[in-house]
């Protein structure tokens, strides 16, 4: 493993320690949880524009598909098609709270391990598949591993990360997520021209990233956080100390006994999250962002940005080709985000790309309900207009909204509540996308191109969120957050005031009681 010192940090906020190669090695291993993730959210849509596969399955689809005078808004509406996408996220959220538990028992390792056997698992039996029950099974044994992984691998960048350049190293989850897709809708355009099986190749592709991630697995070392909370103290010491780069980590080691200390005292920390007022910020916080990162609506561009180009009347080459265009430009702007959130901060991101996918999403509707009727063909001048909007959102959502809806929620929580708030903020995300997944389709043949309208309110709900309601998290260590972040801000530091006052009020009856009983004793 690589542990050549590469860029020393030391500020104000942080503890001694160098940005390490050991350090960005577990990075990037550990973010091809996302690279798993990103290939399935690619590879949905195209293979469900693929004749062969609609042939196959859902052949009602591919009739309506071909149907001459079907409405271009309700060509893909079918309850079971949108089951194959969105069966893996309800998966998802089911796997995601065994993961929590077993992220906290056995580890943040194990658990990107066990992540990687199901995503395996589900890549073989999509590609073998031979009716719909298979193919939804293999679905399920995926939302399993993303639902296993989403909830590791963030945690586990958070943890071994220094606070200077935790933003952009969490951030390789998410460009890892972009790659992925890219990668998918790569292989779709090729594979779409491989007749009857090319499908399968598409799927079973998914196996290329969950068998790197288990074999790069076994490099990682183990969070020091998560060695320490099971009571291997000497081991993340050791682990601390070779992943910071120096021999003075005392105050960091310390730091983290402490909280590990406090976590001990919280024996339900599911019960703690909920009834206790200081840890509602997180709590809020970090399920909000998961809720405003689906209803951007990038995962309709995501999951359907082959179909959406079709129904536009692009061509079947032509729209996966421009669906590797917008993955393109993805992946370009996450990039970006890498070297620009630890400079300029998480609430800054987040503002300028409301406005930047307010305006991309509003004019898109607006072409759309002007130039695609029920059952005309759309000029290609205008599609070309749509495809360069659609750019235009990607790029915002992807420097800001999709990337720190996974860093956010991953460095907020105590450690004493931090498995189960990032399960709350996983579940979230995944239950959205569920939901997003679900009824898109649906949607757009309800709503036409009313649902970009529908999608460009809640930017605007979200852009009042980032102003009013979110605290700035750059460079603060991650077991500092209370102090530092939230008991400082305008409106949830009252969650502390209570909470304060409460302890306060207690420690007086407790004295009280012992001078009552010192006198009694003198009596």
């Amino acid at each position: 493993m690589p542990g050549n010192i590469m860029v020393k940090s030391c500020s104000d906020n942080d503890f001694p320690s160098k940005l390490t190669g050991q350090v960005l090695v577990c990075s990037i291993i550990a973010a091809f949880g996302g690279l798993m993730f990103g290939y399935d959210i690619g590879i949905s849509g195209g293979v469900t524009s693929m004749d062969d596969f609609l042939k196959k399955f859902f052949p009602i689809v591919y009739v309506k598909k071909h149907k001459a005078r079907e409405n271009n808004y309700c060509k893909y509406d079918n309850e079971y098609l949108q089951l194959f996408t969105s069966s893996l996220y309800l998966a998802a959220i089911l796997s995601s709270f065994a993961a929590s538990f077993f992220c906290k028992i056995w580890g943040r390792k194990p658990t990107i391990q066990v992540a990687s056997i199901f995503f395996l698992a589900g890549a073989i039996l999509n590609a073998v598949a031979q009716n719909l029950g298979m193919l939804i099974a293999g679905r399920l044994c995926l939302g399993a591993g993303v639902g296993f992984g989403n909830q590791a691998v963030p945690l586990f960048i958070s943890e071994i990360a220094p606070a200077k350049y935790r933003g952009g190293l969490n951030i390789c989850f998410q460009l890892l997520i972009t790659i992925g897709i890219l990668i998918a809708n790569i292989i779709n355009y090729f594979t779409s021209k491989l007749h009857p099986y090319g499908w399968r190749i598409s799927l079973g592709g998914a196996a290329g990233p969950a068998i790197i991630l288990l074999l790069g697995s076994i490099l990682i070392s183990e969070t020091p956080t998560s060695l320490i909370e099971r009571g291997k103290n000497e081991k993340g010491l050791e682990v601390l100390k070779k992943i910071r780069g120096v021999d003075n980590v005392d105050k960091e080691y310390s730091e983290i006994l402490n909280a590990i200390e406090l976590a001990k005292q919280v024996k339900s920390p599911f019960r703690n999250l909920i009834m206790k007022r200081s840890s509602w910020p997180q709590l809020f916080c970090g399920t909000i962002l998961q809720v405003f990162q689906q209803f951007t609506g990038i995962n309709v561009v995501m999951f359907y940005a082959p179909v959406l180009f079709q129904t536009m009347g692009l061509g079947g080459d032509a729209s996966l080709l421009s669906a590797v265009v917008t993955d393109s430009i993805n992946v370009a702007a996450t990039l970006i985000a890498i070297f620009t959130v630890d400079r300029i901060g998480r609430r800054l991101l987040l503002i300028e790309a409301v406005m930047q996918m307010l305006v991309a999403q509003s004019v898109m509707g607006a072409t759309l309900a002007k130039h695609l009727k029920s059952t005309n063909i759309m000029p290609k001048h205008y599609a070309v207009v749509v495809l360069i909007l659609i750019c235009v959102f990607v790029s915002g959502f992807a420097w800001s909204w999709g990337p720190l809806g996974w860093l956010i929620p991953s460095e907020i929580f105590p450690l004493e509540t931090r498995s189960a708030g990032f399960f709350f903020a996983v579940s979230m995300n995944m239950l959205c996308t569920f939901l997003i997944a679900q009824t898109f389709l649906s949607m757009l043949c309800r709503m036409r191109s009313g649902i970009f309208f529908f999608f460009a309110a809640w930017i605007v709900v979200m852009g009042l969120f980032a102003i009013f309601l979110l605290p700035e998290t750059k460079g603060i260590p991650i077991d500092e957050m209370n102090e530092k972040v939230w008991k400082k801000h305008w409106l949830w530091k009252r969650c502390y005031e209570d909470c304060g006052e409460k302890k306060l009020q207690e420690k007086k009856e407790d004295f009280k009681i012992q001078e009552n009983l010192d006198d009694k004793s003198l009596a």
